[in-house]
């Protein structure tokens, strides 16, 4: 096969300002070239929440695309054209996480007297470390790479790609995927019940990249039908969302009023076992405040994840009070750590863990965090024994960590007067294709809301609490669902199953909110009966696309 020929000097490119300025980033080598694709990862990140310019990530994949050039060039062998493909790659990502992430920093100064030594280690390192997921995408789509707008499709299959890896191995972490520049809009975010989430990542990079052939194409056509293409679909996902939520607002279920709890406990004070009664007492008066004038009395009340300092279940003074706080027929949701008996010979076993506990303190139903936090919730296997030898323990002080919740996937938790509870715990409403349980057929009884109870106190008022906000949300308009989010610190809101914000609270604010269930969309939604399947139809058709050029060079 004849290896695809390198990028056009600027003699051949098209004239102009920007042809000029694209010939001058291909032909970047060493240092310079890596630290214009970090400079490009980092304008990037502007695209995730609280920012949300899209614009951003368009500037920083035409870069990518420019680079890619000159670092594929000629090359004819194999190994030439991974490296530096895949250092580029490398290059961008560490700029797109380390812009996107630096608040996980703040994490570490909560303890700082143990913690801080290794802050380098997750502002910097995290970043470092996943950047090779992007190194990986762009070495691929280096090896798809052809002059010409077919170039943009083996980016969107080489990134799209690795973004999917990134989101499921390891345990996944797919914070922050480029599809979520798409989906913070209104409008655009509705494509993701299709898609879902890595969908709208390969739509994101089709459409942001495509104007990199504005100022590299050879004739007409070659510079203007990508962006023309581009500009296309965006405005077919507006179309169709805008046709999707509709003017009105969605309905909502008769007979329920929820409480969402917003208690606003300091990280460095939350779990200090001294504070406990003086933290449950916090939480029953805000239980009780009346509503406002004319409204219902809450029917359930929310309170966000690990709400107590000790273990609940086994304080009977605790339980009493809490349930002696509730009037008659409501029922409380909370989080809350959990113990179970070991058996002879193991350790005590905890959990952090949802409980509905009905007036008088009985709990009725609970779920137990299934996807947990490496490194904050437990120490992965491999590293545990030796990192405890150097005095190192995950953030949260459990004694041996948590432990997963054994029935993988099956979320639904049962609290009389509502829906069956697609249950979540903090980041575990990042995972696309993870809400509902796992098997789940058409005969089952259909989930009729996403619960998600989060402690973002660890990360202060910085973007952070702000993108877990955004990805959650996005969950409800993959499944259809509304979504109910209680934080301790904030930002807990009620969304519905289109993604509009019905009410929410302030982050950082001591508060109630008050508001009533918006209902399920009926039938679900494409991706919540299919999956990642359409996303792999399209991340197939881009991999022929980007083939087909290939084979015609």
């Amino acid at each position: 096969m004849t290896p695809a020929p390198e990028a056009p000097p600027a003699a051949t490119l098209p004239g102009g300002a920007a042809a000029r300025l694209a010939n001058g980033v291909m032909l970047l080598r060493g240092w310079r070239r890596l630290a214009l694709s970090f400079l490009a990862g980092s304008v990037g990140a502007l695209a995730m929440p609280p920012f949300g310019l899209l614009p951003a990530l368009a500037v920083s994949l035409v870069v990518a695309v420019w680079l890619v050039d000159g670092a594929a060039g000629s090359r004819s062998t194999v190994a030439a054209r991974l490296r530096p493909c895949a250092l580029v790659g490398w290059a961008w990502g560490f700029g797109y996480l380390f812009a996107g992430l630096w608040w996980l920093g703040s994490a570490f100064l909560v303890e700082a007297d143990e913690f801080l030594w290794a802050l380098p280690l997750g502002v910097v390192g995290l970043p470092l470390a996943l950047g090779l997921f992007y190194a990986a995408g762009f070495a691929v789509a280096g090896l798809l790479w052809v002059r010409g707008p077919a170039r943009i499709a083996g980016l969107a299959f080489g990134l799209a790609g690795a973004e999917w890896v990134r989101g499921h191995v390891f345990t996944g972490f797919p914070w922050n995927t480029l599809g979520m520049a798409l989906g913070q809009n209104l409008w655009l975010m509705q494509s993701a019940s299709l898609v879902g989430l890595y969908g709208l990542t390969l739509l994101a990079v089709l459409v942001c990249a495509a104007p990199a052939t504005l100022a590299t194409g050879s004739h007409p056509r070659s510079r203007l039908g990508p962006t023309a293409a581009a500009a296309i679909v965006l405005a077919a996902m507006a179309l169709h969302g805008a046709e999707r939520v509709g003017p009105d607002p969605d309905p909502t279920i008769a007979g329920v009023r929820l409480r969402l709890v917003q208690p606003n406990l300091p990280q460095d004070a939350k779990f200090r076992p001294e504070n406990r009664q003086d933290i449950v007492d916090r939480y029953v008066e805000l239980s009780r405040r009346p509503p406002e004038a004319g409204e219902a009395a809450p029917t359930h009340i929310l309170w966000p994840e690990s709400a107590f300092p000790f273990l609940i279940q086994r304080d009977p003074a605790a339980m009493a009070q809490v349930g002696a706080g509730l009037e008659p027929g409501q029922h409380l949701i909370t989080g809350a750590a959990r113990a179970e008996e070991p058996l002879p010979g193991e350790r005590l076993r905890y959990f952090n863990a949802i409980m509905a506990i009905e007036p008088g303190g009985r709990i009725v139903d609970s779920y137990d965090k299934v996807h947990l936090v490496p490194f904050g919730e437990y120490l992965p296997a491999p590293l545990d024994a030796a990192l405890r030898a150097v005095g190192l323990r995950q953030f949260v002080a459990v004694p041996g960590g948590f432990s997963a919740g054994t029935l993988a996937g099956q979320r639904i938790l049962n609290v009389p007067g509502l829906p069956p509870v697609a249950a979540t715990i903090c980041y575990e409403a990042i995972f696309p294709g993870a809400i509902l349980p796992a098997g789940a057929t058409a005969a089952d009884r259909p989930p009729g809301l996403i619960l998600n109870v989060t402690n973002d106190a660890w990360f202060g008022d910085t973007p952070g609490p702000r993108q877990h906000l955004a990805q959650a949300r996005l969950r409800a308009v993959e499944e259809g669902l509304p979504l109910v989010r209680d934080a301790n610190t904030g930002i807990s809101a009620v969304i519905d199953a289109h993604g509009r914000v019905v009410a929410q609270l302030p982050i950082e604010q001591e508060a109630v909110l008050d508001a009533d269930l918006p209902v399920r969309i009926l039938g679900g939604t494409l991706y919540g009966r299919a999956g990642d399947w359409p996303f792999a139809a399209m991340l197939a058709a881009c991999l022929a696309g980007a083939l087909r050029a290939r084979r015609l060079a």
